[in-house]
């Protein structure tokens, strides 16, 4: 357990984190010692090549426990009436200072091993771009909800209610694991798959004898059906990867509305993560549908925020994500309800963009297709006539493609105001509803190509300190993307535009 300490005294990390520190490690080795230790063999034998890796693992393990026990030892923190203090170091001690003041998020994280031993990793953040962030790794999980009420702990009353409840606002629904699949991981995971089996097989010097075993499989198949199967296999490999995927991240998921005004986010089987979302930071909500999401009917709800962590590990946990990939008028409730609002504005009617940005679809799609295809062609008429079949293949097949995925881009296009949002919708591969307060946007970028101008459209950028920092509004007609923007954000484009408009100013 954490050492005991007067508040506002100086505490230490738990000390189970040289256990931790030397149980990782030496999984880490123990994966690594057969690959090693089938490579020695080839030179020392494997008596020898076992003595040696067990050794190596032996002063790599130690090594690491030893280290993290100078860790532990020199690392201390404090909270104060004003001030979080972290100090750490041996040679060189940082000393790191947070006022409380500004503290806007406190997010536990616990994998396995941590969760086993009843310990989590605190981190303690401002909530600003390229803000500071202390991380505490680890403390008991007792000690890390201990901090987190306390550190986030609001003297203001929370915003009225509009009649929106306190408590649970959305729970896991088992059912929403269908739409794991078909997301765009499902496909990488194949891929990495694939490489995974040559790359080990590699390592062990037996990647030819797996490519031979492959072909003897298929020996009497004809080349188009190998590829096929082949294909098949890893996309196999790739959904069952999706399925673990999803499981490991949003199991034993629930979000809640805290008193005081914060939301958070709990879930995960093996790795536990606990996010806190201010609602005083809260700027909108975006609602993603990658393609084969959205031909299921579903979307995924992010939060717009300003200042939610950037860093490494958040991006890698979907650290903005409210709600899972989940039936659309599911993501809309958990919208309404987020945002405090009798409707969400994501699911308000949009104002359809002029027939020149369809045109402006068709003509980059067919470029993308038609580029190679003519390529192809030249290459076919000097070279090799096969070439000729392979463009004319790749144009039968991908420029209807192309065509589908132009009309639907264009049908995604949309903008409106609903209350106190602004909302934009736009892409196909993945398209995205945002629903951004009005009072959150601080600029707005203005762009239009010699293209564009041509057709009479522009593209029209929120600029705001939340979420992705920009949403835009792509191909509106000129004049109804200006006389958007200006009654969206009453003041802050017009005296722009009355300079463009007054010769000689």
């Amino acid at each position: 357990m954490s050492t005991a300490a007067p508040e506002g005294g100086w505490r230490r990390l738990d000390p189970r984190t040289v256990l931790v520190t030397a149980l990782v490690v030496a999984g880490v080795v123990a994966g690594a010692a057969i690959p090693v230790t089938l490579g020695l063999t080839r030179w020392l034998g494997l008596p020898a090549a076992v003595l040696w890796v067990l050794a190596a693992a032996t002063l790599v393990i130690g090594t690491a426990a030893g280290a993290d026990r100078v860790r532990w030892r020199r690392t201390r923190y404090r909270i104060g009436e004003e001030r979080v203090d972290l100090h750490t170091g041996l040679l060189l001690v940082k000393r790191r200072s947070l006022a409380r003041t500004r503290i806007r998020t406190v997010d536990l994280t616990a994998n396995l091993m941590l969760r086993f031993l009843g310990l989590v990793t605190v981190r303690i953040g401002t909530g600003e771009q390229g803000g500071d962030t202390l991380e505490l790794d680890p403390v008991t999980r007792a000690e890390g909800e201990r901090l987190r009420r306390l550190l986030l702990e609001r003297a203001a009353t929370a915003p009225a209610d509009g009649g929106h409840r306190e408590g649970e606002l959305a729970v896991l629904d088992p059912g929403w694991i269908r739409y794991a699949p078909v997301s765009f991981v499902a496909p990488m995971l194949g891929g990495a798959a694939a490489g995974a089996v040559l790359q080990i097989s590699d390592w062990v010097g037996a990647q030819g004898e797996v490519i031979e075993w492959v072909g003897d499989r298929f020996r009497d198949t004809p080349p188009l059906w190998t590829i096929t199967a082949l294909v098949l296999a890893a996309l196999v490999a790739g959904v069952v990867g999706a399925l673990g995927l999803w499981i490991e991240m949003w199991w034993n998921y629930r979000l809640e509305r805290e008193p005081g005004g914060t939301l958070r986010v709990r879930r995960g089987l093996f790795t536990s993560r606990s996010v806190s979302v201010e609602e005083a930071r809260l700027r909108g909500v975006d609602l993603v549908q990658p393609l084969g999401v959205r031909l299921l009917g579903a979307a995924r709800l992010d939060a717009i925020t300003t200042g939610l962590a950037k860093d490494h590990e958040a991006r890698n946990a979907d650290h903005n994500s409210l709600l899972p990939a989940a039936p659309r008028h599911r993501a809309d409730t958990v919208a309404a309800d987020v945002l405090r609002e009798a409707v969400s504005p994501t699911g308000a009617p949009l104002v359809r963009h002029p027939r020149a940005a369809r045109g402006r679809r068709l003509r980059w799609s067919l470029a993308a297709v038609l580029g190679p295809v003519l390529v192809l062609t030249a290459l076919g008429a000097l070279l090799k006539p096969v070439l000729l079949w392979i463009a004319l293949g790749c144009t039968a097949v991908l420029a209807p493609v192309a065509v589908a995925l132009a009309l639907d881009a264009y049908r995604g296009l949309g903008h409106a105001l609903s209350g106190r949002y602004l909302v934009t919708r736009s892409g196909t591969a993945r398209r995205s509803t945002a629903a951004l307060e009005r009072t959150g946007v601080i600029g707005w970028t203005v762009r239009q190509s010699v293209f564009q101008r041509r057709a009479g459209l522009l593209s029209i950028t929120a600029t705001t300190a939340a979420g992705g920092g920009a949403y835009t509004v792509y191909d509106t007609g000129a004049a109804e993307g200006l006389a958007f923007a200006a009654e969206a954000v009453p003041g802050l484009l017009e005296p722009f535009l009355e300079h463009v408009a007054t010769p000689g100013q």
